[in-house]
């Protein structure tokens, strides 16, 4: 999926101004309420049209206000899944999946009934109606019902937001499936940086009207500027890992990573399976000395590379543990009695339950080879 968008458009007093390119399976647009993800959004479906601008989508343009064009949203093979489903009371199940399909011309139907209801696990609600439906099973029917229509791009408009967490963990690993194998690309806005970081292969970070940042979770979670700005509490780096197996005892996943071994809560994931974890500056520990009788499992060698004081009192330490980097939030009282400063030799300590889903998902079977981070 090839996605240029370069519009401009006034709400009122708001201005959108934002411009991107993606190349990923799942670009994410993320960044605070009233932002505008979602008239963004609406842009790329065909609900607003811009003042001033382009879309394209696969070579495809979609919208080019110098040139004339302006494709209506009913012919831009688009999928919207909004944020409370919309599904029709009145129908049933099937019939709610099979409404986008009766729309889309036989020729042009590229996903099986049957596909649908495997991926998203829906085969036994079929004869049920949406108010007899938990919020995740109605949003898993809303995706449903989307994808049936042969979409050339899925747009899900903060899909989980009136999920409690519950039902979130329920949904996400289909979100997950989604992105891997149903080879739809999606848009997908959130302001939760957890959900984000473990959905995304492009994410577009988006305030007061203005793209900021675009890139892999990698790079753009990196930058400590765009966190503590959108997700203080979530400062930290997301760091690419693999299962390399489980203890037989304790359960406990064993992943790899550059920087050294890691183990986690147990995931249920197949050996070599490619994960994302994040790691929260609030969760890693420093340690001077080699730590021993610890219960915190996850030790990794490092070095300071830097020091930057963020508040009264706390300062965040960057680590560079064999190539990773590490980011530790600390009291300046620790920082000055470790007599920390860079090039000093340390050991950054993990707490094992600190790797919860929050923080730790199946990567993309590829990730986003497309996304080099721009900042704007």
């Amino acid at each position: 999926m090839a996605l240029a968008v370069d519009v401009t458009h006034r709400f009122g007093s708001f201005e959108l101004k934002a411009s991107f390119t993606s190349g990923g399976r799942l670009t994410a647009l993320f960044g605070p309420s009233g932002s505008g993800k979602t008239s963004l959004l609406n842009i790329i479906a065909g609900i607003v049209r811009p003042d001033q601008g382009s879309v394209v989508l696969n070579d495809r343009v979609l919208v080019d206000t110098e040139r004339g064009i302006f494709v209506p949203k009913h012919r831009r093979r688009v999928g919207y899944v909004f944020q409370e489903g919309r599904l029709f009371p009145h129908l049933t199940v099937r019939q709610n999946l099979l409404y986008g399909r009766w729309l889309t011309p036989r020729e042009e139907r590229k996903i099986a009934f049957d596909q649908v209801l495997d991926l998203l696990d829906v085969r036994h609600l079929l004869d049920r109606r949406p108010k007899t439906l938990s919020g995740g099973e109605k949003q898993r029917v809303a995706v449903g019902r989307a994808l049936l229509s042969s979409p050339h791009l899925l747009l899900m408009d903060e899909p989980l937001a009136s999920l409690d967490e519950a039902l979130k963990e329920e949904i996400l690993p289909f979100i997950e499936r989604l992105r891997d194998e149903a080879q739809v690309p999606i848009v997908y806005v959130s302001h939760s940086l957890p959900e984000v970081a473990r959905l995304a292969t492009t994410v577009v970070i988006i305030h007061d009207g203005r793209v900021v940042g675009v890139g892999s979770p990698t790079e753009v979670f990196g930058r400590r500027d765009i966190v503590a700005a959108e997700a203080p509490a979530e400062i930290g780096v997301i760091i690419e890992a693999t299962v390399s197996g489980y203890e037989t005892a304790s359960g406990l996943t064993v992943i790899q990573c550059p920087a050294g071994t890691l183990y986690a809560p147990p995931l249920g994931l197949p050996i070599g399976t490619p994960v994302r974890l994040h790691i929260r500056a609030r969760d890693v520990m420093i340690a001077t000395s080699q730590p021993s009788a610890l219960s915190a499992l996850n030790v990794l060698a490092g070095r300071v590379t830097g020091v930057e004081h963020v508040g009264e009192g706390v300062a965040e330490i960057t680590l560079d543990c064999s190539g990773v980097r590490i980011v530790a939030r600390l009291t300046q009282k620790s920082i000055e009695a470790l007599s920390l400063m860079p090039g000093r030799g340390v050991y950054a300590v993990i707490k094992a339950v600190s790797f919860d889903r929050h923080t730790l998902s199946r990567s993309p079977i590829s990730a986003d080879k497309n996304a080099d981070m721009t900042v704007i």
